[in-house]
This record gives C-alpha cells, structure tokens and sequence, in this order.
C-alpha cells in the first residue's frame, strides 16, 4: 500500500566534502583518494539531491575574515524587511490563482510557466547549464523558482539572466568537481 501524508518543512542538512573534510580546503591538506571520495559522495542518493532546492559549498573562514570588519555586512533589519516585502509579493501573486500557494518554492509545472517567463539570454544560460552540467529536468525546476524568488528579493518583476546565473550556481552538488 502507499499512503500520502501533508506535510511541508524546510530541510537544512550539512556534510563535508569527503571523509576528511579537507577537500577543497585553502588552508589543509586533503588525504581522500578520488575513488574514497566518490564513495563518500555516492552515499547521497541523486534523486534526494534533486528535490534539494539550495547546494552550496562553504569554506572554512580563516580567523582574519571571522574578526575582521573590512566590509560592513547588512543589518538583520533590512535583510527581514527585503524578505517580508518578497513573501508579499509572492502571497499577492499566488492570491489571483485562488489556489493554496504561500511561496515560489511550492510553484507546480503550470505555476512555472506562468510566473517564470525568461528573455532569450536566460533561456540560453539555462539551456547551457543543463546541457553542460547534465542537470535534471527537477533541477531547472528548482533552479526556475530560486530564480524567482532571487528577483522577487531585489524587487524585480522579471526574471533577469544574473538571477538564473545565481540559482545555477546554487546547485553545487549537480556539479562533478568530487573526483
């Protein structure tokens, strides 16, 4: 039997690049064989992977740049305003559907086609991204809606190449740069 339950939850989860965690690390060495690190990596299912909208790779942060104030980070405050000021404007456009979508991330097909129309420039990077990095047809999906909501961040209505560029490269994990 299969049964269906409702659920909606936002996934953080965290792993390191290879059994060491040195991988790609500026400051130590890695010890991983390729083949230790594609067996590493092999752990996590692909069709898992793909129904993660958001993959980036962290790098540790040397002490200087943890004290350091060179550059002036942006304030909570503005960061919760430009994040409330997108949730509304994602609530109005799903409002004059009528149906029972809160954000861009639970956009369907129809959703996507309606709400996530690309100039020719964008659909030619997206076009390259999936070709090149043999990316799924969940991952543009996924890579549409963090679009999106990248614009619905900067206040813009229409989805610009810099936001598809964006979204791309948030899909690190798509990428075989492991071995």
């Amino acid at each position: 039997m299969s049964l269906t339950f409702p659920a909606r939850f936002m996934l953080a989860a965290a792993m390191n690049p290879c059994p060491c965690g040195f991988f790609n690390d500026r400051t130590r060495e890695c010890h991983c064989t390729p083949p230790m690190i594609q067996r590493y990596m092999s752990k996590m299912s692909g069709p898992l992977l793909d129904r993660i909208d958001i993959h980036i790779d962290v790098p540790a942060v040397n002490y200087k740049e943890l004290r350091g104030g060179a550059t002036t980070p942006e304030d909570s405050a503005s960061i919760r305003a430009r994040v409330l000021r997108a949730r509304e404007v994602q609530l109005a456009r799903f409002k004059l559907g009528g149906e029972k979508i809160y954000s861009n991330a639970q956009m369907g097909s129809r959703h996507i086609r309606q709400f996530c129309e690309l100039s020719a420039e964008c659909e030619r990077l997206l076009e390259r991204a999936m070709s090149q990095q043999g990316l799924s047809a969940r991952a543009h999906d996924r890579i549409l809606k963090v679009s999106r909501t990248i614009a619905d961040l900067e206040n813009v209505s229409q989805i610009e190449a810099k936001h598809i560029a964006e979204a791309i490269q948030y899909r690190s994990l798509d990428r075989s740069y492991w071995v």
